[in-house]
């Protein structure tokens, strides 16, 4: 008897040698992904911050110390690298977010946004540049001048009907995010060209919304645009960003539920978040929405990374986008602090974490 127990172990033994058994990895105790279904593209990264897929097919992506790189999804390989000698990397701060003109196939227009030092101290600016000829060259600023900290610097850019949108956070200086004088602790709306659109809210300004802490993730989906931000030690949120609305920080953290809190709200319009964290926080951060059939079940969500947590979110929208209806979490503590996320058309989820030493990774998810 023993003989056959034994000899039915060596065959297990070949036959999962012979990627026959597949491995699974777990989540938080309820969610599970095969481990075929999740690859390492590039590892040796130092903090990346942004990650796109690019309108040529290749994922884009921005590290913190200033370094912009074009990498190949299917090899790894990077096909181009440069750094920006301007960018002034602080804790939180350094090279932020990424965006691709409409017609950057044709003009090769890009825009990012990133710290710097200047005669007026640490500074944040958007600066609109080309890639052409496999170099980049430098481009037009279309805002300068923003405070910056070395923490709550924002900042995501997002392209909806030929508008910029850019989140910036109070830079560690909470009054700013009411005073719609202040950059700071915003969401800021341009045209393609830099200039002020007609319609924005407030004349002569980009101010589109305020009352914000440090928003770290942007996307629009159907028509309404989300943003994901910061707590302070709660109530982590995800907002559906509105024109002229105020979203109440420092007086307001996460829903109008405190007496305090009630009370400005009903004084100033607030927009309350659709999702927040409750008595804790995940350090909330990248967000695409989700739209294929390659994983049906991620289908009409938001997909959010999270440092603090470590996960990557998954939450579900209602009908008509205006809840949050079944949240998930998937890859808790499996590849560290999560920084951004992006989509292929295939459906194909790309993560990069966010853990420092050059030990950032860069990975493909292709089933839950």
């Amino acid at each position: 008897m023993y003989r056959n127990i034994f000899l039915m172990f060596i065959f297990f033994v070949l036959l999962c040698s012979g990627s026959k058994c597949s491995s699974t990895v777990q989540s938080n105790g309820s969610n599970e992904a095969s481990a075929d279904s999740v690859k390492t593209i590039l590892k040796g990264l130092n903090y990346p911050w942004e990650i796109l897929w690019g309108k040529d097919d290749y994922i884009w992506m921005t590290e913190r110390e200033g370094k912009i790189s074009k990498v190949d999804p299917v090899t790894g390989k990077i096909i181009f690298s440069a750094s920006i000698a301007e960018v002034e990397s602080r804790n939180e701060g350094g090279m932020l977010g990424m965006v691709q003109h409409p017609d950057f196939l044709t003009n090769g227009l890009f825009y990012v946004v990133y710290n710097y030092e200047s005669s007026n101290g640490y500074r944040e600016k958007m600066v609109q540049m080309k890639f052409e000829n496999g170099s980049i060259k430098p481009g037009k600023t279309l805002i300068e001048n923003i405070p910056a900290s070395s923490i709550h610097n924002g900042s995501r850019l997002w392209i909806d009907n030929d508008k910029i949108f850019m989140t910036t956070g109070d830079a560690a200086n909470q009054p700013n995010a009411q005073r719609t004088t202040s950059f700071s602790g915003k969401v800021l709306r341009f045209n393609l060209d830099g200039s002020i659109p007609a319609d924005n809210p407030f004349p002569g300004s980009v101010v589109w919304s305020y009352g914000h802490r440090n928003q770290q993730g942007l996307v629009v989906a159907n028509g309404i645009m989300y943003a994901s931000e910061h707590g302070p030690n709660e109530e982590d949120e995800i907002n559906i960003v509105e024109k002229k609305r105020n979203y109440g920080w420092p007086a307001v953290n996460g829903p109008c539920d405190e007496n305090g809190e009630k009370t400005f709200c009903d004084a100033n319009n607030v927009k309350e978040p659709i999702w927040s964290s409750g008595n804790n926080t995940l350090a909330v951060c990248g967000m695409d929405y989700y739209s294929s059939n390659l994983i049906p079940a991620w289908n009409n969500s938001l997909l959010m990374c999270t440092l603090k947590d470590a996960s990557l979110r998954v939450l579900t929208l209602s009908k008509d986008g205006l809840s949050v209806t079944s949240p998930k979490t998937f890859f808790k503590n499996r590849f560290g602090r999560l920084r951004d996320i992006c989509i292929s058309p295939a459906g194909k989820v790309y993560i990069c974490t966010s853990n420092g030493g050059n030990e950032d990774l860069l990975v493909e998810i292709s089933k839950p």
